[in-house]
């Protein structure tokens, strides 16, 4: 059984073996409330003592989602550059989450990259082929994920989110990037049999628990180009998929660019942008292994650390 305390010096863990010091944003609850966190070498620092030190508190909760609804993401670096020269005081949260907990939309693309299609006998999508999640969905790291109730067909999906930082609408690709607040690892857990029951693929895709993400966020200017991050899905430490960004169909800026046409983007809001082959689903029928409780999955990329999630 995983304690907070594990979870949190895997965090930590996974956040520096990566390499190099960058801004980085994470979620937790502590003394029953769920906080800002900067992850740093030394620790997790709360944002609200920042700000307490800084002289911007206000008796508001600082998290994450308020931070990027009210732009705020540029000073909350500056007092990270600032604290880290003059200490830290770290705390240790009972539980880590997502590092955006109330996405208010979680848009997610399918089959975008060709090996995937392949291997899941589709045909070559010409536009983006786009689906949801909900917030019941949102799971941070080392979340413990069920199977919903009547599907056997559970699996794994190894993806890059996007983070938006600005409102959105009719942006160009030359533009898109710079409303992008940051990157993390997602995990499209999918109950295939729910997915084909109908047309519709919503079913087998938002179930609870079905999006987790994390550890932690990095900001834009910490990740020169998200089309070119290496990608790896690992099954009980195996390494099951591995890929890079810039294989995929539609790149991410693309990607806003053509969903903010038809649908505005705001900050906090989530894309999840396909996952490259290796799936359980793309392997022959007779030799398919679904997820089973007690296994383990994780998503790791570039820069971004590792997003574990237990099988329940």
């Amino acid at each position: 059984m995983w304690t907070a305390t594990d979870v949190v010096a895997g965090v930590l863990r996974r956040s520096y073996e990566n390499g190099g010091i960058v801004t980085k944003l994470a979620s937790g609850m502590v003394e029953g409330q769920e906080v800002a966190l900067c992850v740093t070498e030394q620790g997790l620092v709360r944002v609200d003592q920042l700000a307490a030190r800084y002289g911007r508190a206000n008796g508001e909760a600082w998290t994450v989602g308020r931070i990027l609804a009210q732009g705020q993401l540029e000073r909350v670096q500056e007092w990270q550059d600032r604290a880290q020269s003059e200490g830290m005081e770290v705390v240790e949260p009972a539980e880590m989450l997502a590092p955006v907990t109330y996405p208010g939309k979680i848009i997610c693309v399918g089959l975008n990259y060709r090996p995937h299609v392949t291997e899941s006998a589709f045909d070559m999508p010409t536009h983006p082929v786009l689906f949801n999640k909900y917030v019941n969905a949102v799971v941070g790291p080392d979340a413990v994920v069920r199977a919903p109730l009547d599907s056997t067909e559970f699996d794994y999906e190894a993806e890059l989110v996007l983070v938006m930082g600005r409102v959105c609408h009719q942006v160009s690709e030359s533009q898109a990037l710079d409303y992008v607040a940051g990157y993390c690892n997602g995990n499209d857990l999918s109950a295939r049999d729910l997915q084909f029951r109908t047309s519709q693929w919503l079913l087998g895709k938002a179930g609870d628990g079905m999006g987790p993400m994390g550890p932690y966020l990095v900001t834009r200017d910490d990740v020169p180009d998200p089309d070119q991050l290496e990608i790896i899905g690992k099954r009980n430490g195996e390494v099951v998929q591995h890929s890079n960004t810039r294989e995929m169909i539609f790149s991410c800026r693309y990607l806003i660019s053509y969903i903010s046409r038809y649908i505005t983007l705001e900050p906090g809001d989530v894309i999840f942008t396909g996952t490259p082959e290796g799936v359980i689903l793309g392997q022959p029928t007779e030799t398919r292994r679904w997820l089973q409780p007690g296994e383990v999955v994780s998503v790791q990329i570039t820069g971004l650390g590792e997003l574990e999630t237990r099988i329940g």
